[in-house]
């Protein structure tokens, strides 16, 4: 008897192709009744599913022209998301085609975005130079210039551990230019403030016989500028006499040396190195001068009891109501030419609202943001 031949599945091709178009497009689905309009509908929280698909799935729908399904209200989990995407897009040499859309769905935050930017800049700034984000890119990179060297072990680890990913040469390069100028910029402006001086009804500058109230207001305001721009003065004497005052270090025999437990008799323990002095928030104080509010520093309170201080014998008191306005008015006279001196170093090229911070005067990031990056800056092409 003739063999009994088995019936042919039908449409084999076409359900393959339909289940591989369903796997590529959304795994989220069951391949039943799909259509091109449910495939542009969003798909379940992505966060449900496996990461590795959900960045597979998300750029296959970047290729075939559908929006990249990333997380839309919790901007931690989105920088994550698009981070995450990237890295994979990178493989691929895929770069220019998925960056634009993480720029795209990343400025959807607005304010929020720049927040988050100025607590994390060095991470922000490496996800705009992935994704090709000049706004991204921009801002991150104004907040890395102004705290500089700060953010170098997190762009450039200095053990190579692995931990996150180092950038180009040209990028570490493009950040110092940016700490070269502001630095040359802050020097012109501290050189400018500290020549600052009034000058009398003549056209002389004032001095302790021409103008005694105007020399004392400006010698005020000089010391106030030295002690808050100067970084801190360590006790180099003190450590010295200290050290001269070990046993046998100064009858000319080697002073008594601390052993660690478990060190080998006589091995000496470096003492621990200074703590390094704490940065001085330029920042806060530029703003402080360029700040319209005449009470902002060197208010008056501060101003009177500076005059109480003048020695009442061989002479009259200085301090007195009249007198007290007139030091006001002197010193109100500097200030108004100080606010002009430093206007360049204050001025904000973020697209953060420094306003919206907690103190109103942006003194809260503690460092310049007038930082200009041009299109010429970016390190692409």
């Amino acid at each position: 008897m003739p063999a009994q031949q088995r019936p042919k599945p039908a449409g084999t091709h076409t359900s393959f192709f339909r289940s591989m178009a369903n796997l590529t497009l959304s795994p989220h689905r069951s391949p039943a009744s799909q259509s091109t309009a449910q495939l542009a509908m969003p798909a379940p929280d992505p966060a449900l599913t496996n990461p590795l698909l959900r960045d597979y799935d998300n750029l296959f729908r970047i290729f075939y022209n559908f929006s990249p399904v990333l997380n839309a209200t919790n901007i931690a989990s989105a920088y994550s998301e698009c981070k995450s995407l990237l890295t994979l897009a990178d493989m691929y040499d895929a770069l220019p085609v998925v960056g634009p859309r993480i720029d795209h769905h990343l400025l959807r935050f607005s304010s929020r975005l720049f927040k988050q930017i100025a607590k994390y800049p060095p991470s922000y700034m490496k996800l705009g130079y992935m994704a090709r984000s000049r706004i991204i890119f921009s801002e991150a990179l104004i907040h890395v210039v102004g705290q500089w060297p700060a953010a170098l072990p997190y762009l450039k680890p200095p053990d190579h551990s692995g931990a996150g990913y180092e950038v180009p040469q040209n990028v570490l390069d493009l950040i110092e230019d940016l700490v070269d100028e502001l630095e040359e910029l802050k020097q012109k402006v501290e050189a400018k403030l500290f020549r600052l001086t009034l000058t009398t009804s003549r056209g002389e500058r004032v001095n302790p016989v021409n103008d005694y109230l105007g020399w004392l207001a400006m010698s005020l305001w000089r010391q106030w500028l030295a002690e808050n721009t100067t970084p801190e003065i360590r006790g180099i004497l003190k450590n010295n006499s200290a050290a001269r005052s070990r046993p046998g270090s100064e009858n000319g025999s080697p002073a008594r040396v601390r052993t660690a437990p478990g060190s080998a008799p006589g091995q000496s323990v470096a003492p621990p190195p200074p703590p390094p002095p704490v940065p001085v928030n330029t920042g806060r104080i530029y703003r402080l001068i360029a700040s319209t509010n005449s009470q902002a520093y060197l208010p008056h309170d501060e101003l009177k009891r500076f005059l109480k201080l003048h020695p009442a014998s061989g002479s009259p008191a200085l301090y007195s109501r009249d007198i007290l306005r007139r030091f006001e008015r002197k010193m109100e006279e500097i200030k108004n030419v100080a606010r002009d001196i430093v206007k360049p170093l204050t001025r904000n090229c973020l697209e953060l609202d420094l306003r919206t911070l907690s103190d109103g005067q942006g003194g809260g990031l503690g460092y310049l943001t007038c930082v200009k990056v041009e299109e010429a800056d970016l390190p692409w092409d």
